[in-house]
């Protein structure tokens, strides 16, 4: 089974990670990992009619943000990918830098 990270960062444009995972759901063999930062929260209910339950409802496994003992923080969590939806720049530039950017990512 593959194991995919979805990342919802609270850039504008919330609704391509919400299609992503309606998408993964749809796909055979695939695992999701939500985790959706704060900002994310507040974006999803400014730009959709989506609630934080509906989203999360999508994926298999929801992680909070904040925790950083969840298993996605650790690098012995084995995973196929992980995908940020929407990306600003300066979430690309964390990650690219590495500072700043939760671990599951690093």
């Amino acid at each position: 089974m593959k194991r995919l990270i979805i990342g919802i960062s609270g850039a504008s444009g919330v609704i391509y990670g919400i299609r992503t995972l309606q998408i993964l759901q749809q796909v055979d063999g695939v695992e999701t990992h939500l985790v959706m930062s704060q900002a994310a929260r507040q974006t999803l209910a400014l730009e959709s009619d989506y609630s934080v339950r509906d989203v999360q409802a999508m994926a298999d496994v929801v992680h909070d943000a904040r925790d950083i003992a969840a298993s996605i923080s650790s690098g012995s969590f084995k995973t196929d990918g992980m995908a940020i939806l929407p990306c600003s720049m300066k979430t690309l530039s964390g990650i690219v830098h590495s500072y700043k950017i939760g671990r599951a990512v690093q």
